[in-house]
């Protein structure tokens, strides 16, 4: 899809950080976007501010990942909402926090994978999948993130061979922000976490990335890789401030 004009598009997780990012810079496109999330109060600024159509639930119920998929009939659907990590060293972790990212994302992931699959996505759909810079490099301090953050990649992959079986058309693909954001809340958290184990200022430890990426310069690489042929079939795409979007897996 080489513009997103009037194209149906189905964002988990949009009304903050990342993802709001992600839809500011679908709307500039014109697209007919679907915010889904938990807070009503935010959803609601969203919709006066934007114009999109917000729909309030718990993205990690299949009922709701079903009936959206079902009656929206999205075109793309991005799976962008996660759940903040408890930062701490392993030690320090329990069982609750340490799988809380898989309980929440991961569960999250697989019932709207298997909705995109099962209704199915018409010919030509594209399902973007939220990973991270942690499922190449480790997180120690973010408990299951890692691991969740690449059964998620890894998820993608399967669902590419069973949408191939298929002969559906539909493409899945990972995202993979190579860098802790300090413009979002969560990124803010994971960097004030890291910065005092090393002993430096927040600042400080965000400047290791290089350049920032804030969530509308990420919605822009969002929207490149939905609208430039030659993301069309990559199953896994990196992006950083200082480079852009790479291919990471054909």
């Amino acid at each position: 899809m080489q513009s997103l004009e009037h194209q149906r598009v189905v964002i988990t997780g949009g009304s903050r950080g990342l993802g709001l990012g992600v839809v500011e810079a679908l709307v500039a496109r014109r697209a007919e976007v679907v915010v889904v999330a938990r807070d009503a109060d935010r959803l609601a600024a969203l919709e006066r501010r934007l114009g999109v159509t917000v729909i309030s639930g718990d993205i990690t119920e299949r009922a709701l990942a079903d009936k959206v998929v079902r009656e929206i009939s999205p075109n793309v659907v991005i799976l962008n909402a996660g759940a903040p990590p408890a930062m701490a060293p392993l030690h320090e972790q329990t069982w609750e926090s340490f799988t809380a990212i898989w309980d929440h994302d991961v569960r999250a992931g697989f019932h709207w994978i298997q909705a995109a699959l099962r209704t199915p996505l018409g010919r030509g759909g594209r399902v973007l999948i939220t990973s991270s810079g942690a499922a190449v490099a480790g997180s120690p301090l973010s408990g299951g993130l890692a691991g969740a953050k690449r059964m998620l990649w890894l998820m993608a992959k399967y669902a590419n061979g069973v949408a191939a079986e298929l002969d559906l058309g539909v493409r899945f693909q990972a995202l993979v922000p190579l860098q802790i954001i300090g413009d979002t809340e969560h990124g803010r958290i994971a960097a004030g976490a890291y910065a005092r184990k090393k002993g430096i200022a927040v600042e400080a430890f965000l400047a290791g990335f290089g350049r920032s990426m804030p969530p509308r310069q990420y919605g822009e690489h969002v929207v490149a890789i939905l609208t430039d042929p030659a993301y069309d079939s990559a199953g896994a795409l990196g992006m950083k401030g200082d480079t852009g979007i790479q291919i990471l897996e054909g």
